[in-house]
């Protein structure tokens, strides 16, 4: 992949001693920049293997990414976010790192995420990391980056290691979204500060409703720009807790605007990390119902039924969760907090599974590439869903007793 402008033809320009003209044959036309991987051929290699081996076993339920969470303090309070409405007893909890790692052998995933909160607070995350990587595991570590430039001597750069930058758009519309000035400036200053010491560094991007099209165009062209090394793009889930209720996308609004960002954002939509099909799927040409256990969630908590953006009850092990879950009675059309869920945690992995069973619906997005015009696809009727259930208050109380208990 190459960086700026310079090309093998360019470059050996200056080793010329005066300018020559070429009569015949005529110069050949200028050749097209190779096309930008987002995700690495190692990468996709690894985990398509890993597909096929659950197949050939005939798994039907399978984890792809574990999200592991160390602890859920950050030291940033976004509107839209409902992952840090705690009381100090459960944001002061770290999780050890035998702990994590023995969540990354249980769970077996051939990738692993660790949001937060900020994991950059916690002061074992270098050991947490590595211990992932010895077992070669793919971690992808997100961060708002506030602290990333005073963390890098904690990290080695690898092939299995990515920092994830949360960059929710350009300058003021991130500052904004993330409710403090200066913070996009700092998250840039970081990305060069780790690209320059050699590691992998790529954005995931959470979009709310009233950001622009254009906007979030320009944003992926920035992101190109900038040598990130990929994108992840994400409307965001409609959090009970969040201090903003008025800006989460519903369905057939998500739908119109990647349309709209995806006809506008031309070769930059190369930089995106995700599936074909999960672009599609943004872009309502089909329809899916989310996997929910393709990226199970480990947390201080322990295992969060029944997926990362939803925590509805927790189990001891990777194999309760599974065994215990009502995976049926969740999901678009089955309970009402999933209605308008689009989040890549839970769609990325059906779309995964079907580019596997079925590799022609990827030929076909090859070949034609993502319609952004035309008629939707039928949504999944929404009349009987189950009402929601509000249990975020006994979810707590009943950890807050778990950590006084154990802190006695």
């Amino acid at each position: 992949m190459w960086r700026g402008n310079t090309r093998p033809s360019t470059a050996l320009r200056g080793l010329t001693r005066g300018p020559r003209v070429r009569l015949w044959p005529p110069t050949p036309d200028p050749q097209p920049e190779p096309r930008r991987v987002a995700v690495p051929f190692r990468q996709q290699a690894d985990i398509g293997l890993y597909i096929l081996k659950q197949k050939l076993k005939g798994n039907k339920r399978y984890p792809l990414v574990l999200m592991l969470e160390p602890l859920f303090r950050c030291n940033l309070a976004c509107q839209g976010c409902g992952k840090i409405d705690y009381p100090d007893l459960i944001l002061n909890r770290r999780m050890s790192v035998e702990d994590a790692l023995r969540a990354v052998d249980e769970c077996g995933a051939p990738m692993v995420a660790i949001p937060g909160g900020e994991p950059l607070l916690h002061k074992d995350i270098g050991k947490i990391v590595a211990g992932i990587i010895a077992r070669k595991k793919y971690v992808s570590l997100c961060t708002n980056a506030l602290l990333l430039e005073k963390r890098l001597d904690w990290f080695t750069p690898s092939p299995y290691l990515q920092f994830s930058v949360h960059l929710d758009g350009l300058k003021e519309h991130h500052d904004k979204s993330v409710c403090q000035e200066g913070v996009f400036d700092r998250a840039v200053s970081a990305i060069k500060a780790a690209k320059a010491r050699g590691f992998r560094v790529t954005a995931n991007a959470t979009i709310f409703d009233g950001h622009a099209p254009e906007d979030i165009a320009k944003f992926l062209d920035f992101c190109v720009e900038a040598g990130l090394d990929g994108v992840s793009i994400s409307p965001g889930y409609a959090y009970e807790r969040a201090a903003d209720q008025e800006h989460f996308l519903a369905r057939a609004k998500t739908k119109t605007l990647f349309r709209r960002v995806f006809e506008l954002a031309g070769k930059s939509r190369e930089i995106l990390t995700h599936s074909p099909l999960y672009l599609d799927f943004l872009a309502g040409n089909r329809e899916y119902h989310c996997t929910p256990w393709g990226m199970p969630t480990y947390s201080v908590f322990g295992w969060q039924k029944p997926c990362y953006l939803l925590g509805e009850g927790h189990v001891g092990s990777y194999r309760e969760l599974m065994e215990t879950t009502d995976w049926d009675s969740y999901g678009t059309g089955r309970y009402e907090k999933c209605s308008n869920c689009q989040a890549h945690c839970g769609y990325e992995p059906t779309a995964a599974n079907e580019a596997f069973s079925k590799p022609w619906e990827m030929l076909k997005l090859a070949v034609q590439g993502i319609r952004t015009k035309g008629p939707l696809a039928p949504q999944i009727d929404l009349s009987q869903a189950r009402p929601a259930e509000d249990v975020h208050e006994a979810v707590v109380a009943e950890q807050m007793a778990r950590f006084e208990r154990e802190r006695a």
